[in-house]
């Protein structure tokens, strides 16, 4: 029923710890389709001597160079076969448990699209857990930016957590290499005047020195990448 698409990038203290969270989900058929984007701090090893031996539920594959999340996405998008589609980071900010009610709204035909959302219904800069005030001012930011150009109401739209009627997740043409997936996918949504459901999601935010990967510069960049696929490249999916 679910394909779970995990790009990684030098996580190897993290990925067999979310990988045992995953396959604890009980009652949901799965597939994982892990991208190894060229690590180098032994992920790359670790995945290869696991030997996942599973083809049914495992499917690794491995970057020959470092190109970035969105180029693992690419990779992984084409081998979606599931009736739906999720999004997990390989590190441990977000809860596998989170995903039956995610995926109960693709279900329930609520919409083709589902974020999960780590600020609803609290006041993010009293409340969120996040390490950094500048993030979540960050996040706000880009957030509200992305409502106004494509017309929506999300309250956290650079979240890990996108999940998609997988049919129509395959016929988006992804063209972002970076962490800019995020705003040039949220956009491409909007084009097709698709409505985006969120929920809550469970969320364990961690610092730079743990491990965290993204930086300010790629603020600037979803910045520009949301300009870019609302008013220079719209062009359908």
């Amino acid at each position: 029923m679910l394909t779970i698409i995990i790009p990684v990038y030098n996580e190897v203290k993290t990925i067999g710890i979310i990988i045992k969270k995953i396959m604890k989900i009980k009652n949901l058929k799965k597939k994982l389709i892990i991208v190894d984007d060229k690590s180098t701090d032994g992920t790359t090893e670790y995945l290869k001597k696991k030997q996942f031996n599973n083809k049914k539920i495992f499917k690794i594959i491995f970057h020959k160079k470092n190109i970035g999340k969105g180029a693992a996405i690419q990779t992984a998008q084409r081998y979606a076969n599931e009736k739906y589609t999720i999004i997990q980071d390989a590190d441990l900010e977000y809860d596998p448990r989170d995903y039956s009610k995610i995926i109960n709204i693709l279900i329930k035909k609520k919409s083709k699209v589902v974020y999960g959302s780590r600020v609803l219904g609290i006041n993010r800069y009293l409340e969120s857990k996040s390490t950094s005030v500048i993030r979540i001012f960050a996040n706000h930011a880009l957030t509200v930016f992305s409502n106004l150009i494509n017309k929506q109401k999300l309250t956290d739209a650079h979240t890990c957590y996108k999940a998609f009627e997988t049919k129509f997740f395959k016929k988006i043409k992804l063209e972002e290499n970076g962490f800019n997936f995020c705003p040039e996918i949220t956009t491409k949504i909007s084009n097709q005047n698709i409505e985006i459901k969120e929920i809550k999601i469970r969320y364990y935010p961690r610092s730079f020195k743990q491990g965290k990967k993204i930086k300010y510069s790629d603020g600037f960049k979803a910045l520009w990448t949301l300009i870019k696929y609302k008013y220079i490249k719209n062009k359908s999916l």
